[in-house]
């Protein structure tokens, strides 16, 4: 199958939580980034087309703020190859506020290789 994405996505070499911002439950970690979206690990399926209100907490190093808040919807599912226990989710970033996009775009910069 061809391709569908326009913006490249980094590897992610750090094992960064992303929880429900309603729930404060982790929802997946983060195995790649780009610039409008991201790819979770999660341990259940999530439809595609549905929007999620998940939050990463920081660290010092990325920004002042103790985590930033966004919506994103979850794009496609599959179940993981090697652990059949697991999904990949991808996500497009639908809402995020400015100054919690430039926190994004700092963890991309410094944990995507």
């Amino acid at each position: 199958m061809p391709e569908k994405r326009t913006v490249p996505r980094k590897k992610f070499n750090m094992y960064l939580r992303v929880l429900d911002d309603d729930t404060g439950e982790t929802f997946g970690h983060m195995v790649e980034v780009s610039m409008t979206g991201f790819r979770l690990e999660t341990e259940t399926p999530h439809e595609a087309g549905k929007d999620f209100y998940l939050r990463i907490e920081l660290t010092p190093d990325i920004g002042p703020m103790p985590y930033i808040v966004f919506i994103a919807q979850s794009r496609w599912c599959k179940m993981d190859l090697i652990q059949p226990n697991l999904f990949q989710v991808g996500f497009e970033l639908v809402e995020i506020h400015p100054d919690d996009r430039q926190a994004f775009m700092r963890i991309m910069e410094k944990y995507g290789k």
